[in-house]
């Protein structure tokens, strides 16, 4: 997979607080890239070097291919911070052709591209309204124009659902695949796990300023496994134990179980069916990435304790 992006050994102090330390990913071209972390992890440092915000101290930024450019790459950078970003008085209009034209566009290319996005985000009626008379949701989406509009080929998005009804999240969401699809990479920053699993295939866990996991969804789901199914059979009586595995739950016809690591799963559907029982369902239980985030956070506070 080519790399957009590639973060090599990065690291920013300030005074006395070390906000990244030595941290290294990648990020292919076309793909959806999480990046997560509990509050002062060191996301909002990272980003602001990606963006050329801020200078890191040591490590490169190599951005296709080549040494970062802090005065011509951050025109190829979409950026839509957690934090408003948008000039309250002016009107909608004025303030999307403004925010394109600082990133390059003519006005006549700008106009052309705010006419496509309103219209397809159903936005043409807030042409002439002041930003401050947007309900946040409005704001959220007309940030996320602002933001892609230029058609960058890095897309940073911080929180880029807060304010919006599961509706407009849903269009939001189905853009951002749309964008990837085309070719355009995208940093996906959300405290929202469960967002993270729908949305992204690739992610990077720093905490405390270090990266502590980085890999495909599907595999670092893989990666921490328990070994645990779920069985739906009937008839829903009991179930004569096994050195196969451990019940953990059972209610109604649904077993929770957990297996030694070296049982097949073709012994453990055997076992079911020679006690008469006729299965239903039968499905492996992966861990959310949220039970993965807490026990790894968990486990690296222990350490510094």
């Amino acid at each position: 997979m080519n790399s957009l992006l590639e973060i090599k050994n990065l690291r920013k102090q300030f005074s006395s607080h070390l906000a990244v330390d030595d941290i290294s990913f990648s990020l292919g071209k076309g793909s959806i890239f999480g990046l997560l972390g509990p509050n002062g992890a060191g996301k909002t440092t990272l980003i602001r070097m990606i963006t050329g915000i801020f200078y890191p101290d040591a490590g490169k930024i190599l951005f296709n291919g080549k040494d970062y450019n802090p005065e011509k790459d951050p025109s190829n950078i979409g950026y839509m911070p957690e934090e408003r970003g948008l000039y309250k008085k002016m009107k909608v209009g004025e303030q999307i052709l403004y925010l394109a034209q600082l990133k390059g566009l003519s006005k006549k290319e700008a106009f052309e591209k705010a006419k496509y996005w309103f219209e397809k985000l159903e936005m043409t009626g807030w042409w002439h309204k002041k930003v401050e008379d947007l309900s946040k949701g409005m704001s959220q989406k007309l940030q996320f124009v602002a933001t892609v509009m230029h058609e960058p080929d890095l897309i940073i998005l911080d929180e880029p659902f807060s304010g919006l009804d599961p509706l407009n999240a849903e269009i939001i969401k189905q853009e951002i695949f749309e964008l990837a699809k085309k070719g355009a990479s995208i940093i996906f920053s959300t405290h929202r796990m469960e967002q993270v699993e729908e949305i992204c295939d690739h992610i990077v866990l720093i905490n405390q300023g270090k990266k502590i996991l980085d890999g495909s969804v599907a595999e670092i789901k893989q990666q921490f496994k328990k070994n645990t199914f779920l069985i739906e059979a009937l008839p829903d009586n009991a179930l004569a134990p096994s050195e196969l595995f451990q019940v953990l739950n059972q209610k109604s016809s649904h077993w929770e179980i957990r297996c030694r690591p070296d049982v097949k799963t073709n012994d453990l559907l055997h076992h079911f069916m020679n006690q008469g029982k006729q299965i239903h369902a039968f499905r492996e239980l992966l861990p959310s990435l949220n039970e993965i985030f807490i026990q790894l956070v968990d486990k690296q506070k222990e350490k510094s304790n």
